[in-house]
């Protein structure tokens, strides 16, 4: 696809056993992958939010959402704009704790604002948080040092100012 790009998706569910699967379950069924997939439970404990990331053009984005909003337990579902949006990803990463290459893992802890969350002989542990690209960034900076393990959690993001995803829904809409 020429203009494709990755996009940030924010559905509010019902908070219930199976939503998860019908909501992955119909991309899979549209024949779209995931980047990353994060939910949990939001400000009210009936309900979750999932943040979908995924990659394509601006009609496979509105196929998707319209999609979404036809599931049952689906409240509501928001494209979540670049520009708009406060978007964070959490990684741990697991380092060769290397004494001749220690300072060079120091540097780049303080560049990224990354921290030592466990120390072993031959491992560090690294916990870092911010941007998709960031996180890129920090791993290209010490892939050469010797990564061990590493996990992601995926994006979550929040639109910016005082506008938020349930602005203008009814509650009585609510199940």
């Amino acid at each position: 696809m020429a203009n494709e790009s990755r996009f940030v998706i924010a559905v509010y569910v019902e908070n219930k056993f199976g939503v998860l699967s019908r909501v992955t379950s119909m991309f899979t069924r549209r024949g779209f992958n995931i980047d990353s997939l994060t939910v949990g439970v939001t400000e009210s404990p009936e309900y979750s939010r999932i943040t979908i990331t995924m990659s394509g053009d601006g009609y496979a984005r509105d196929q998707m959402i319209n999609q979404l909003r036809k599931l049952f337990n689906v409240k509501k579902v928001e494209y979540i704009e670049d520009s708009k949006a406060l978007q964070r990803e959490l990684m741990l990463v697991k380092v060769r704790n290397d004494p001749e290459n220690h300072q060079r893992l120091l540097s780049a802890l303080d560049i990224f604002k990354a921290k030592i969350v466990d120390y072993s002989v031959n491992t560090l542990s690294i916990e870092v948080t911010g941007t998709t690209d960031k996180l890129d960034a920090f791993i290209e900076m010490v892939r050469e040092l010797g990564i061990v393990e590493l996990c992601r959690t995926g994006v979550v993001a929040l639109q910016k100012g005082s506008s938020n995803m349930l602005e203008g829904l009814n509650p009585d809409e609510f199940i």
